[in-house]
C-alpha cells in the first residue's frame, strides 16, 4: 500500500477535452470519465437540462503526492476561467501482487 492523491474534477462536458489535456499535460494520463452527472450545487439543480451539451462530468483521476503541483497549475485557470470544481484527497493505493507458488 502507498499514499496517493486523488483528483476528483466536476464540470460541464462540453470543456472535458481541455480538462484531460491539462491533466495529460501534468503527468497524470489516466484517469476515469463517468457521464450525465446530476446533482444539486451552487449553480441549482443540474438533472432537469435537455440539452446534452450541458450535462456534466465526473473525472477521477489519481497521482503521487509529490506530482500534484502540475496538476493544480493546469487545472485551477481552466475551473476559474469554464467552471467546475475540483477536489483532491490523501487515499492509499492497494497493488495486488500476483504470488507464485513453489513447485
Amino acid at each position: 500500500m502507498h499514499l496517493v492523491k486523488k483528483i476528483e474534477v466536476i464540470a460541464n462536458a462540453f470543456e472535458l477535452g481541455k480538462i484531460l489535456d491539462s491533466l495529460d499535460k501534468s503527468g497524470v494520463h489516466s484517469h476515469i470519465v463517468i457521464r450525465n452527472v446530476a446533482g444539486k450545487g451552487l449553480q441549482g439543480t443540474a438533472e432537469d437540462l435537455d440539452m446534452t451539451m450541458l450535462d456534466n462530468v465526473y473525472i477521477i483521476a489519481f497521482c503521487m503526492p509529490e506530482e500534484i503541483k502540475p496538476v493544480l497549475e493546469n487545472l485551477r485557470p481552466l475551473l476559474n476561467k469554464f467552471g467546475g470544481t475540483c477536489y483532491i484527497s490523501d487515499v492509499m493505493e492497494i497493488r495486488s501482487v500476483k504470488c507464485v507458488a513453489s513447485l
